[in-house]
């Protein structure tokens, strides 16, 4: 036999193959890293592909018509991802995210969804299953999508003037198309709904009031707003922190608007500072992912489209899971090594990022948000 090439965009991102203890011990569903934290919600990429070129994600001048993006022999199977999927949830997983890219470009989505819904948890729980989309193909495959096992949509959407909104996804896209497919994702109940935007300070903030009337008034509450901090993943979105719109002021331009009440979590991890309208026309939230660290609650792992586990969104490594899936090991010895890793686990970018700024660094390139999904 001739020698196995592996393709160069494989080794884009630095990746050990996990070790396999010799001894296995049976998943508890309480799994725990160093500082405590559980692992509950996993989010998996399908596809490192997407139809956008934002610049704060996949800008255009360095995903051009010669990126190596990964050949689909790399990526994961649907079976495998459900297979790793299952050991997850036995290790305490009871919420999937599925991401990007965009997964609406994967071939047949459906059917992993439909695999992944069959999924319970040790006491026989239906999982939390979510997608997240920019929302440009959401109009003819909501119902698809909520027919397979599908439960809720979160929509990327960073405007609603559909100038700015073209210039931002940078692909000339219209806004009006990803409004159509919010508005069908509410019909055949993929909800609640949430859209998440994306603030740069001189390049949408002035959308912060008119995106929140909009969802007030045309969904009748139905529809979650979140703004989120514009975020130093990766390294070719030129993040820089004066772009940086905190969140406290985005709360400030919404409060002299429509008066907030704060309130509580929904559960401990959540990512979003929640707030409801006093007049009672539903929420919204914000999430600070740069002025205010959540990583002490931090309980998301997130798998890669060609199987690297990664267990910080700025990670520099990730572990790779489909060596041990394509090397022959079975199900107790692949559970056995997860457990491992995430008990090492003792990630906390953001709560450093000060330290590691004035330090020289590693010079190891963080993994780029189109790869592990945000």
């Amino acid at each position: 036999m001739g020698e196995k090439i592996i393709p160069l965009a494989d080794h884009r991102y630095a990746a050990a193959v996990p070790a396999v203890p010799s001894r296995l011990t049976a998943p508890t569903g309480l799994l725990a890293d160093r500082l405590g934290r559980p692992l509950h919600d996993l989010r998996i990429s399908v596809t490192d592909r997407c139809n956008f070129r934002c610049s704060y994600c996949m800008p255009k001048e360095v995903f051009d018509k010669n990126y190596a993006f990964l050949p689909h022999a790399s990526l994961l199977s649907f079976e495998e991802i459900t297979r790793l999927a299952r050991l997850f949830v036995a290790h305490g997983v009871e919420k999937l995210r599925l991401t990007g890219g965009e997964p609406l470009l994967r071939k047949n989505l459906e059917t992993l969804i439909g695999m992944l819904s069959a999924l319970r948890t040790p006491d026989g729980r239906a999982l939390d299953l979510t997608l997240t989309t920019n929302g440009s193909l959401l109009a003819r495959k909501a119902a698809a999508l909520k027919a397979a096992g599908l439960q809720r949509v979160t929509v990327s959407l960073d405007a609603l003037d559909d100038t700015i909104f073209r210039r931002m996804n940078d692909v000339d896209f219209p806004v009006a198309e990803v409004l159509e497919g919010i508005d069908e994702a509410r019909r055949v109940g993929l909800g609640p709904i949430k859209v998440n935007m994306v603030v740069k300070r001189g390049t949408n903030d002035h959308e912060i009031v008119p995106m929140a009337r909009f969802f007030r008034e045309q969904f009748d509450g139905q529809v979650v707003l979140r703004f989120i901090e514009y975020m130093d993943v990766g390294a070719t979105n030129g993040w820089r922190m004066d772009e940086v719109l905190p969140s406290a002021e985005v709360v400030q331009r919404l409060q002299a608007a429509f008066p907030l009440e704060p309130l509580e979590p929904n559960a401990v991890g959540e990512t979003a500072q929640r707030w409801r309208y006093a007049d009672g026309a539903g929420e919204v939230g914000v999430i600070s992912s740069v002025t205010q660290a959540f990583c002490r609650d931090c309980n998301r792992a997130r798998l890669s489209t060609e199987g690297k586990l990664f267990l910080c969104l700025f990670a520099e490594r990730g572990h790779d899971l489909r060596a041990l899936l394509r090397g022959g090991w079975d199900d107790a010895q692949i559970a056995t090594a997860m457990a491992d890793i995430w008990q090492g686990r003792g990630d906390r970018y953001s709560e450093l990022r000060g330290q590691q700024a004035a330090e020289s660094g590693s010079g190891q390139r963080r993994v780029e948000m189109h790869y592990i999904g945000g």
